[in-house]
């Protein structure tokens, strides 16, 4: 009898690879460009795979990326020369979700991840050490654990460094040899682990956080840096929070209709006029409260509506569902934002024709 093929597990969120391997198989298909060495992609392949576009068959390229399709252009061609990548921005700007779809359409490999944070060492950017190997068999190569950074310059890809000014300084200076030598030094086997064609970093950082370590003057010297903006317009922004509510919606099998419209616009509009300090019309001034209310802020503040509407209402989104979670993104000082958010129920959106749904649901909350 013959045996049954094995499943592969449903995985929650898949790598970009994963995700969109037809695509990126479609363009390595009529990609007759020029590659850089070791590149699965040309540059222009690159960017059409992040912008999205309609190739020579007809086949649609779904856009990774709404905005300035400059931005990805200078980011993909700093890749191409010896100058790592650094994107910076506020939290929700798309750099993790830029930075992972570059790993993936370069390398065809986006877990190369290091992600920082305050009690990292260096290890974790250079290499460990298997100690059951060691004391068996002494130093060696076969007892050196390899941090992603040095695989990714032994098999020539693109290493992610996550939240690089989450990293404490002195850590974060060991990067300076890797960017300006390409090479690692293992002090301990009197080697050195040179970086093949490829290889390069791509590290993210947000200036919003507390706790957040400058860059040295060496350093910032290794990398080009882009700047990730939040969406120009209401209309650009509406576009991403539906796009992207839309996938995650169906990874997580939600069952609720997909959101109006209508409420994701409502949604934006309070999250642009508070981040900016004024309504739409530049009429009445706002105060500003703590929160970042970035767009991927305004992405999780829907899915977490639809999952109310879907489990404990009629699979509709409606004001009710995403009162709770608007208020949750808003006010994270209990004083000032509360009040900074009262405020901005009273004076704008109660008065606001066709609003008065929200305004009452958010009123019951506070």
């Amino acid at each position: 009898m013959a045996k049954k093929k094995k499943e592969t597990p449903q995985v929650l969120r898949p790598h970009a690879e994963d995700a969109y391997a037809d695509e990126l198989k479609k363009l390595q298909k009529i990609d007759d460009r020029q590659r850089p060495k070791n590149w699965n992609l040309s540059p222009w392949a690159v960017v059409t795979y992040l912008m999205g576009g309609t190739l020579e068959d007809g086949t649609e390229i779904e856009p990774k990326y709404f905005g300035n399709r400059r931005l990805i252009e200078i980011a993909v061609a700093t890749l191409v020369t010896d100058r790592a990548l650094l994107l910076i921005g506020i939290p929700g700007t798309a750099k993790t979700w830029v930075s992972e779809h570059l790993a993936a359409a370069i390398s065809g490999d986006s877990k190369l991840l290091v992600q920082g944070s305050a009690g990292m060492n260096e290890d974790s950017l250079r290499y460990g050490w298997n100690y059951a190997q060691l004391l068996s068999k002494g130093p060696s190569m076969e007892a050196v654990v390899s941090s992603p950074v040095l695989k990714a310059m032994q098999n020539g890809k693109i290493a992610r460094v996550e939240e690089l000014t989450r990293i404490p300084s002195d850590v974060q200076d060991t990067l300076i040899t890797v960017l300006s030598e390409k090479i690692l030094p293992v002090p301990e086997l009197s080697m050195e682990v040179q970086a093949i064609p490829g290889f390069n970093i791509i590290a993210t950082a947000n200036d919003r956080d507390k706790g957040v370590n400058e860059l040295s003057s060496a350093l910032r010297r290794r990398f080009n840096t882009v700047v990730m903006p939040l969406p120009k317009t209401l209309d650009e922004e509406v576009k991403i929070v539906q796009t992207r509510v839309t996938k995650i919606g169906a990874s997580l099998d939600i069952p609720a209709k997909a959101a109006s419209v209508k409420e994701i616009q409502r949604l934006v509009m309070i999250f642009r006029e508070l981040r900016n300090g004024a309504t739409t019309d530049g009429r009445t001034k706002l105060k500003t409260p703590s929160a970042t209310l970035s767009t991927a802020e305004a992405i999780s503040v829907i899915n977490s509506g639809q999952a109310l509407a879907a489990h404990f209402g009629d699979g509709t989104l409606k004001a009710n569902d995403l009162a709770a979670s608007i208020t949750g993104a808003i006010v994270k000082d209990p004083i000032q934002d509360k009040m900074i958010w009262q405020e901005y129920l009273e004076t704008i959106v109660k008065e606001r024709k066709d609003w008065k749904d929200l305004y009452r649901a958010c009123k019951e909350l506070l």
